[in-house]
């Protein structure tokens, strides 16, 4: 099989799908690996490094398109790449269709097969695939509400932690899966006062068990949401259903119980977002202001940390790209049902219920 990796062109987006040791063993395999110029540089990866360990150099992305029949990205195709799309190619990277009805609309007319790193899941129901960017997301959440609740930022002016004798701030972490975890630990280690809401209460159970004493676990109901937003200086929202929009959590209305300069981090924006007034942002401008609220809906928070941010990504999905590329679409799909369920779209329409139900589709 020839496998592609095309440089990603989503503004701000410097991370790659496939890092040099992976060139090797696909081509120890009996693949070839076809690389766009450039594609690594962002994430310290040379085109030489990538050679020597097999891979043939693109000078263009056309040609890496035109020529694979599998190609591998970190996120979903841009509108230059989309018309290079070709019925029967298969397509393995973040897609996130739930949140874009144009991106799906556009997909299923390539014909090409589509397949979502975010919906694939292990033997244990886990999202092996998007863990490690929930990790590197809710961490910088955390940074990032520290960040934009600084004067300078639009924020309150407030130090996350405190110090002796002045009060830390409060963040509102809505969701206690991985994203929300690793948010609340890093804002609670940097000695913030910390409130996580979950509608598990078995989860809650779990977290109140290997929190710090710092941490406030809460069961999540409208009533506790507002509760919460009134007192807190900065909140990161971090809900996900798998493959699905992300849910309404929190109105214009409430903006305006929540104190002046206070800063909204939505990492659930891949999936639309849970709060009414956030829309995409990007690392060059990823803030703006609403109702005296901070707002920060940056896409791709790992694509900031992008050599962290790559060779995590890829010790997750280099044995699924091994196996694609060894067994086809139908044999890999058919040993694994958890990989299975990472098929969004195939020739012309959405395998993804979750998906399908969002825009009204059989799948």
């Amino acid at each position: 099989m020839i496998v592609g990796v095309p440089k990603e062109v989503k503004t701000d987006e410097y991370r790659v799908a496939v890092v040099p040791v992976g060139v090797e063993l696909l081509v120890k395999a009996g693949h070839k690996v076809l690389v766009e110029k450039g594609a690594g540089l962002a994430s310290g990866v040379s085109d030489e490094d990538y050679a020597r360990n097999g891979a043939e150099m693109a000078s263009s992305a056309r040609r890496v398109w035109s020529e694979c029949d599998l190609v591998v990205k970190v996120k979903e195709p841009q509108d230059s790449e989309l018309r290079n799309l070709r019925p029967g190619q298969i397509l393995f990277t973040y897609l996130h269709l739930a949140a874009s009805r144009e991106l799906t609309a556009a997909l299923l007319r390539t014909g090409a097969t589509c397949i979502a790193y975010e919906t694939i899941r292990d033997a244990q129901g886990r999202l092996p695939l998007l863990q490690p960017m929930s990790e590197i997301a809710g961490k910088m959440a955390a940074q990032e509400a520290a960040k934009y609740l600084e004067k300078p930022m639009s924020g309150r002016g407030i130090l996350l932690g405190g110090v002796p004798g002045v009060a830390p701030a409060h963040v509102v972490v809505l969701g206690g899966g991985v994203v929300g975890t690793m948010a609340a630990r890093v804002a609670a280690g940097l000695g913030a006062r910390v409130s996580v809401l979950d509608i598990d209460l078995y989860r809650l159970r779990y977290l109140a068990e290997v929190m710090p004493a710092n941490v406030t676990l809460l069961h999540s109901n409208p009533h506790t949401i507002r509760e919460q937003l009134a007192s807190a200086d900065a909140v990161i929202v971090a809900v996900l259903i798998p493959g699905a929009k992300a849910p309404r959590l929190i109105s214009r209305q409430d903006l305006k119980t929540m104190k002046e300069g206070a800063v909204i981090v939505d990492v659930s924006i891949d999936q639309g977002g849970c709060v009414e007034t956030i829309r995409p942002t990007t690392h060059h401008d990823p803030t703006y202001t609403v109702d005296g609220v901070v707002h920060y809906g940056v896409a791709n928070i790992p694509g900031a940390v992008c050599r962290t941010s790559t060779f995590a990504l890829t010790n997750a999905t280099l044995p699924y790209v091994l196996k694609l590329a060894k067994l086809g679409v139908d044999k890999a799909l058919a040993d694994d049902p958890g990989f299975a369920l990472g098929l969004n779209i195939r020739n012309g329409k959405i395998t993804c219920p979750a998906v399908a139900e969002v825009f009204n589709a059989e799948a």
